[in-house]
């Protein structure tokens, strides 16, 4: 029987942003201690946490020393060198386990074992050196996308290509890469779903997702979706955390085509934008969901209280001075929630709004116009026109 931490046990977490430090904040509430390792100081996370130790991933005797003063360690973003992983698990309980970390923090390896369970995946090819990209090209085709095996996220570390045109002087030099066929869908969704030690699954209703610029810039929840669409989209998630045997939160990404099929995009192995709306909107919250996982409790329910949408914060909203906050908290069904960065860059989340309504749709404006307030000019940044 997997071993449990009660209240009053020491979580060890790799990571330091806000993901983080919503997860310190549900820690808190139900009595435990959190301790921080994360390459910088005065971190998001580590400005909440009970000790915040500021070392190197690779940095050997610092990561034994700190896997040596926690009871179970987690994460809260899945880059952590392996070395790093193998070398806490000598010295504590790790979840989820470091090998569901290799598999999703390297595109190549986790499109492998997706196509190997048979899950739905637009067409793909790896593309390890520059020979290997004509021999994609002609079995995806054009428009594709080519993307970084590893570390890319928000559009960072991709290119779309349209033509032979967008083929030439390329620099292979970062790869290895993955060639993704361009999937014409008509919605981004994407489901959190919580596995606990027990087996025991637990998943949040559907999220749908509006991005601007690579960047998610809003989450409609429920997803306005038929309900059978949704019945696949939280089975496809449950199946894949039980062949992953993960132990923890993950977030499954997918297209919804025209016809209402879906396809997988990534997976994230640990809390998700897309999921902060849970921590107002839901019986329990995303972040109170890993940690009932990881130290081995029965989990909560992901019941959604009522229609949401989030809206992300980011830094270009700080560009005309600091943002109007006694405005969007005059409307008694916004929640703001601030993530502790000192510094406001364009693209930087910088934190979200979470709305309310009778409907998905009044939610979504509602959040909109919340977030369009805070801008002294009036020149609020729109969410993004449904496709």
């Amino acid at each position: 029987m997997s071993r449990a931490f009660d209240p009053g046990s020491r979580i060890g977490l790799m990571g330091g942003g806000q993901l983080g430090r919503m997860f310190i904040l549900a820690a808190r509430s139900m009595g435990y201690r959190v301790h921080v390792f994360v390459p910088e100081k005065h971190s998001p996370a580590g400005q909440l946490a009970d000790l915040e130790m500021s070392r190197d991933y690779l940095d050997k005797a610092a990561v034994r020393e700190f896997a040596g003063g926690v009871d179970v360690l987690t994460f809260e973003f899945e880059n952590i060198p392996r070395q790093t992983v193998e070398w806490a698990a000598e010295h504590c309980e790790v979840r989820p386990r470091g090998e569901i970390l290799h598999t999703t923090q390297n595109r190549i390896r986790e499109k492998e074992f997706l196509e190997a369970s048979g899950t739905p995946l637009p067409a793909w090819a790896s593309v390890c050196t520059a020979e290997d990209l004509p021999v994609a090209l002609a079995r995806i085709g054009y428009p594709s996308i080519l993307k970084t095996a590893s570390f890319g996220y928000d559009g960072k570390g991709q290119k779309q290509l349209k033509s032979v045109e967008d083929t030439r002087n390329l620099d292979l030099g970062a790869g290895p890469f993955v060639l993704e066929a361009k999937v014409p869908f008509v919605m981004e969704i994407s489901v959190v779903v919580a596995r606990g030690a027990d087996g025991r699954t637990a998943c949040y209703p559907v999220c749908e997702n509006i991005h601007r610029n690579h960047i998610l810039d809003a989450t409609v929840v429920p997803a306005r979706v038929a309900p059978d669409v949704a019945e696949r989209a939280t089975g496809l998630a449950r199946r894949i955390a039980e062949r992953l045997d993960l132990v923890g939160v993950m977030a499954v990404e997918m297209f919804l085509l025209a016809d209402g099929s879906i396809l997988v995009n990534e997976l994230a192995p640990r809390p998700h934008n897309s999921g902060h709306f849970s921590i107002d909107a839901c019986v329990t919250s995303q972040f109170e969901q890993q940690l009932r996982a990881v130290c081995g409790l029965p989990l909560g329910a992901p019941d959604l209280l009522r229609s949401c949408a989030m809206a992300n914060l980011l830094g270009d909203l700080w560009a005309g001075g600091e943002p109007d906050w006694a405005a969007a908290a005059a409307c008694g069904e916004v929640k703001i929630h601030l993530y502790g960065k000192a510094e406001p860059r364009p693209g930087r989340k910088m934190g979200h709004l979470t709305a309310f309504g009778a409907t998905p749709d009044e939610a979504l404006a509602r959040v909109i116009a919340a977030r369009d307030a805070l801008q002294k000019n009036g020149n609020g940044v729109r969410a993004a026109a449904k496709d």
